[in-house]
């Protein structure tokens, strides 16, 4: 897969006071569009239940470029940039578009995968890393 692509709609409750969305929206939208990609591809909150195992986050950070508001037509995409080659550890990277055409922000993450039973990180059972090998990659993309 080359390229995948959620379209969000601003709400009213993501405003702040100066009428553009609150920062910490962004980080939400970042992982709307992770989980997003993680369910399109099976594995759901369900079958992660299932294998007791979840997605943990180590950073996030965003780099805001323009602001967004209600109205704006919004984009948001993911790639993988960066992974161990058994996708235990991995970097994703979002960009926000306004408009289709204006950067709005970047979104970058590190993250890795832990056991839920024993509250420890761990190796990814066969369908997680079903699924990250197919994630769009980033120009760039580097294997760890």
């Amino acid at each position: 897969m080359t390229e995948y692509i959620k379209r969000p709609e601003i709400r009213w409750a993501d405003l702040d006071p100066n009428f553009h969305i609150r920062h910490s929206v962004y980080y939400d939208l970042g992982a709307y569009c992770r989980i997003s990609y993680l369910e399109e591809h099976g594995l759901t909150p369900v079958l992660m239940q299932e294998l007791h195992f979840g997605p943990i986050i180590f950073r996030e950070e965003a780099i805001f470029r323009r602001e967004l508001k209600m109205g704006d037509q919004v984009s948001i995409d993911l790639h993988l940039t960066r992974s161990r080659k058994d996708f235990s550890r991995w970097s994703i990277r979002h960009q926000l578009f306004k408009d289709a055409l204006t950067l709005a922000a970047t979104i970058n993450i590190d993250g890795a995968w832990m056991n839920t039973q024993a509250r420890k990180l761990a190796l990814p059972p066969e369908q997680i890393i079903a699924v990250f090998e197919t994630m769009p990659r980033s120009e760039g993309f580097e294997w760890a």
